[in-house]
């Protein structure tokens, strides 16, 4: 029988994905597992974005738009984007996608060469492996250094070549919960700039910055047509499942990313959109008291870990997540499996996101603090 391609063969299962099929397995048996392995904000999508939803299926907006999406919410995104973090495009410089994963695969496709590199600073999320080898490209780890992993630009720019095609940068960090240096940012874009090449900036947990302002990557240099911003609404608005996200930049790009979609998903789903263009512009006072909910949960988390023997992590500047060091020989993916079977909480592997993040584990505080103290209440126990 014709094998898979080999583009598909190299590409690995998500370790977090490993964990959460794990876990259902044991809860279906009954166990009580404390789950802080998935990134996925715990509270319900804010009242006036579901009524925007309902209105919108109900009015008849029930048919495909624009490849590119609706105008109003471009515009919103543009506004956004502008008003939050200092990043400047035109509303047809955006193009609306089926999530910020969608937004990630296309900037790859449309930038990244067959044989280019994809430098990936780790640790990092591990779907940007799988994007570089779907593309054809190669992808290419650059350590940053324990214990903090804080983005270093001289280690990417030594790094960069004549193949390079691509920097993927994500500030706040999934999975450290680092927020990068400004002037660390600026120096990776700049030497991009001086390769020819693009620096997709995820900034899809941009909003969850807890101890400063965050700017946009590309409002920080003076080359922002090689940079290629991707947000979404899932994080900050509690819509993981709507899928809307965004690509935001030069519109050569972004236009061919716009024809590759006619092929793909087409368009994001229209009421899925009206909702979003609710979110960006409708009251935000759900999204400040969810972003009170997670600065809480940060501090607690962090002041435990802290505490805790056995186990460092360095500080969460944003995002919801903690990556701890449990200070053991044993390879990330066993110790998150012991734990999730002799403990009862559920981690995720940290080598799943590079090796730099071999021996650590993720943990996501995107849960209740009632969960929260169980769950490190075990993890304490057993390490």
């Amino acid at each position: 029988m014709h094998q898979p391609t080999a583009r598909v063969r190299a590409c690995d299962r998500s370790r977090i994905r490993v964990m959460f099929d794990l876990a259902q397995e044991l809860e279906r048996e009954g166990r009580d597992l404390v789950r802080l392995e998935v990134g996925e904000p715990d509270f319900d999508t804010p009242e006036h974005v579901l009524d925007a939803a309902c209105a919108a299926a109900r009015g008849g907006h029930t048919h495909y738009t624009s490849n590119a999406g609706l105008p109003e919410l471009r515009g919103a995104i543009s506004d956004t984007l502008d008003r939050e973090y200092g990043v400047r495009h035109a509303p047809d410089e955006i193009l609306t996608t089926t999530g910020g994963m969608e937004a990630l695969h296309l900037a790859v496709l449309a930038t990244a060469e067959p044989g280019s590199e994809v430098l990936i600073p780790s640790p990092s999320w591990p779907n940007y492996w799988t994007q570089a080898k779907l593309a054809d490209a190669t992808p290419v780890e650059v350590p940053m250094a324990a214990p903090d992993y804080d983005l270093d630009a001289e280690r990417v720019t030594e790094r960069m070549g004549a193949d390079s095609s691509l920097v993927i940068l994500c500030s706040p960090s999934n999975p450290t919960g680092r927020v990068a240096d400004p002037d660390e940012v600026r120096a990776v874009v700049d030497a991009a700039a001086e390769h020819d090449a693009y620096v997709v900036a995820d900034e899809v947990y941009a909003k969850l910055t807890y101890d400063r302002d965050l700017t946009g990557a590309a409002a920080l240099t003076g080359h922002p047509e090689h940079v290629l911003t991707v947000g979404s609404c899932s994080k900050t608005y509690a819509m993981t499942g709507w899928r809307v996200g965004w690509l935001a930049g030069d519109s050569a790009v972004v236009d061919e990313a716009t024809k590759v979609r006619e092929s793909t998903t087409a368009c994001t789903g229209s009421v899925a959109q009206h909702a979003a263009i609710a979110a960006l512009t409708g009251p935000q006072e759900p999204v400040e008291e969810m972003y009170e909910a997670f600065r809480e949960r940060r501090d607690y988390v962090a002041d435990r870990l802290a505490d805790m023997d056995g186990v460092t992590a360095p500080r969460p500047e944003g995002a919801f997540y903690a990556f701890l060091d449990p200070d053991t020989d044993e390879a990330s993916l066993p110790v998150a499996k012991r734990l999730c079977r002799e403990a009862g909480v559920v981690l995720a592997p940290g080598d799943g996101f590079g090796e730099a993040g071999a021996g650590q584990l993720r943990l996501s505080f995107a849960n209740s603090m009632d969960r929260l103290e169980e769950g490190l209440d075990r993890i304490e126990a057993a390490l």
